[in-house]
């Protein structure tokens, strides 16, 4: 019996010294003991982010964020790469487009920090169709911005032109505050929409107008729709009667700012760079023009993701929710102010796709953008919109397949 015993323990006794003279070569890696650190990359200038990291770190202090400014040129590609090679940040920011190129790259909100009920409650409509993927949420968003409408109030004023609601009315007004001098060159342009080498935010307002169109599937534009919709943006540049803008004119944020220009698309960002450029502008920014029974408008901004290879998916995820309320409250701060009340007020029906310049992202919407691109170029050549829609959607479908996103049949 007592050689029994002994047979038996020996073992665990040896096992015991085992364990405790190499430790974690046999239990793994231990828990860190003292404060993890989290790489982030963003875009803003480190004293401007620097109070949100400390504050953040104060509420948390078993976690430290190492902060990294990026260039935009380059950006999605250069964190795609890092995070592949495992090098690359915890917390990055993310465009609400992109979320399909990264899928495999990112990592999914734990329960504890959102569930798809409160995220579809605390945001837009749009960031849950941008970021939630078969019911896991990728990324959280940062203030939603998108297109409004900008008019000069001098130029309205002396025209007796009221602030449009919908596109019949938009058109109207801008055919009658378009000016032209004795050679018949456009000196002051009713709205700046037609063409895409002058056009600051044309692929933003092409696709506003697609969304609004009813019958329009974006992944298949081989459609009357869209063709009706090539030609009324083109119609600005091309058609004698409804001519407000020209190829050969200034930019039209030149225009808008130096005061020649009545109506204006642009994101709320371009608010800032207009007072600086010409503090005597007299402006006043709307929502977008809607057509009758429908409510869209265009959206796009940039949030938090956490990459897939990041070690502690807990703390990044708790800092991307941080960051996400803090710039929640500096969207209720606009609300108040009534240049970028309206980018709020219409953020209920904001939709968005692959037309975002602002990326620069060398993929999806590079590639889309110079799609619809073409398919204008053909229009304002001359051709008719038939032959740019069928050329336009081979190209579409590529572009799609190539990002395995399903364009139906």
């Amino acid at each position: 019996m007592i050689k029994t015993v002994i047979a038996v323990a020996l073992p665990v006794i040896l096992t015991g010294i085992i364990l405790f003279a190499f430790g974690q070569r046999f239990v793994g890696p231990s828990i860190p003991s003292g404060p993890v650190e989290i790489k982030y990359w963003g875009f803003d200038d480190e004293s401007s982010v620097r109070l949100q990291i400390e504050e953040f770190e104060k509420l948390n202090p078993n976690t430290k964020v190492a902060y990294t400014k990026q260039s935009i040129t380059n950006y999605r590609t250069r964190v795609q790469t890092q995070i592949r090679e495992g090098v690359g940040p915890d917390v990055f920011k993310i465009h609400s487009s992109w979320t399909t190129m990264f899928i495999e790259d990112l990592n999914s909100s734990p329960a504890e920090i959102f569930s798809a009920a409160d995220y579809q409650n605390k945001f837009f409509p749009v960031a849950a169709e941008s970021f939630i993927v078969g019911n896991k949420i990728y990324g959280v968003p940062d203030i939603i911005d998108g297109l409004a409408l900008y008019y000069n109030e001098d130029i309205l004023a002396s025209a007796g032109v009221i602030e449009p609601k919908n596109w019949q009315e938009f058109a109207d007004a801008a055919a009658k505050m378009t000016v032209r001098d004795s050679n018949g060159q456009i000196k002051t342009a009713g709205a700046a929409l037609g063409a895409t080498t002058n056009i600051d935010f044309w692929p933003q307002i092409l696709g506003l107008l697609l969304l609004q169109q009813p019958g329009v599937d974006l992944t298949r534009p081989a459609s009357d729709k869209v063709g009706e919709v090539l030609t009324f943006y083109t119609n600005f540049v091309i058609d004698p009667r409804k001519k407000t803008w020209d190829i050969n004119l200034p930019s039209s944020t030149s225009m808008f700012a130096q005061g020649n220009l009545a109506f204006y698309f642009a994101p709320s960002s371009e608010v800032p760079r207009l007072i600086a450029t010409n503090p005597n502008l007299r402006f006043k920014i709307i929502q977008v023009p809607q057509l009758p029974g429908k409510q869209v408008s265009w959206g796009s901004f940039w949030g938090s993701g956490v990459s897939a290879k990041t070690k502690y998916s807990k703390q990044a995820w708790e800092f991307a929710k941080f960051l996400s309320e803090k710039e929640q409250e500096k969207q209720k701060t606009k609300l108040k102010d009534p240049l970028f009340a309206p980018f709020i007020t219409q953020g209920p029906y904001y939709k968005s796709w692959y037309l975002n310049p602002e990326t620069s992202d060398a993929g999806i919407n590079d590639e889309m953008i110079k799609v619809w691109g073409e398919a204008l170029n053909i229009v304002l050549a001359g051709q008719t919109s038939t032959t740019a829609v069928s050329n336009l959607d081979i190209k579409v479908k590529e572009v799609l397949a190539k990002y395995n996103i399903t364009t139906g049949q």
